[in-house]
């Protein structure tokens, strides 16, 4: 290659990234050479025009940070030689920044917000699909504790949205989802929006597709130094919005707590109970 062709094409492949998201123009002005030279380095690799150059590297770009493949290449290469220790003890940091978060004064707004709307909710109808199921799935579990109307809409048989049907105006949807947004959770939440029916966001952005339709939200972090985003803010959230809950229901929820310790005692769910182990001695003895 030319001097100057040369200068350009070891400019796009240290700068993958720029290729990408910079235009013609910038480009040639950061490798300091004109934009000929790049049109020609773009013909000499076999490509119709710089344009079709920058699409390739935008295309690398969008799977590098897309995917869960491209996120694992990015943890591999950039943390190669780092030791376990270190790489651990950055990621429970990490988590525990995003903790701190949701102790600030919006945050904890928008968790109290949360918690009076359910309160006052006939039912809450749970929804989060892949990993936004635990912090559902955990909001529904602790709810049906203390007695509230619960729904936890999960995908048994393909039929988990079929719970929608009953869903009212007095209601409330409880939708998670995280980047990547899951459709059929939008889905949801657009027939509930269509039916006046409140719903709460437990998101990562207020910019997010699910915070758009939401009539409050409650925006937690997920990124992690892994390929994979985190959920535990998400789950701490919903653990405190339920405890939140719980204490606006007061002595009614205090007598729908002491059914469920009844319940579960009954079927001996609990390994170590005095009260459970008594009740088998008795069976026992009778047998």
């Amino acid at each position: 290659m030319p001097p100057q062709m040369k200068i350009a094409a070891r400019w796009i492949a240290d700068h993958p990234t720029d290729v990408a998201l910079l235009s013609m123009r910038e480009q040639a002005r950061r490798a300091r050479v004109s934009l000929p030279t790049l049109s020609r380095l773009a013909s000499r690799l076999g490509f119709e025009g710089f344009e079709a150059l920058k699409s390739v590297h935008a295309g690398h770009v969008r799977e590098q940070n897309g995917s869960f493949r491209g996120l694992a290449a990015n943890l591999i290469r950039t943390r190669r030689g780092q030791k376990d220790h270190d790489f651990i003890a950055g990621h429970m940091v990490t988590l525990a920044g995003h903790l701190g978060a949701l102790t600030s004064p919006d945050a904890v707004n928008s968790l109290k917000r949360a918690a009076d709307s359910m309160a006052a909710a006939d039912k809450v109808f749970c929804l989060g699909l892949r990993s936004g199921f635990p912090p559902a799935f955990m909001f529904h579990y602790i709810r049906s504790l203390f007695g509230a109307d619960s729904v936890l809409i999960d995908g048994a048989g393909g039929t988990g949205m079929d719970a929608l049907r009953m869903i009212a105006t007095r209601d409330i949807l409880l939708a998670v989802s995280v980047n990547p947004y899951t459709r059929q959770t939008l889905d949801a939440a657009n027939f509930a929006a269509e039916r006046k029916v409140k719903i709460v966001a437990l998101t990562d952005s207020a910019l997010s597709p699910i915070a758009r339709l939401a009539n409050l939200s409650v925006i937690v972090s997920t990124q992690t130094p892994s390929f994979f985003h985190t959920m535990t803010p998400a789950v701490a959230a919903v653990e405190c919005i339920a405890a939140l809950v719980a204490r606006r229901r007061g002595e009614k929820g205090l007598t729908a707590i002491a059914r469920s310790d009844q319940q579960l005692a009954a079927f001996d769910t609990y390994v170590g109970s005095s009260a459970n182990r008594v009740r088998r001695v008795r069976r026992s003895n009778r047998g």
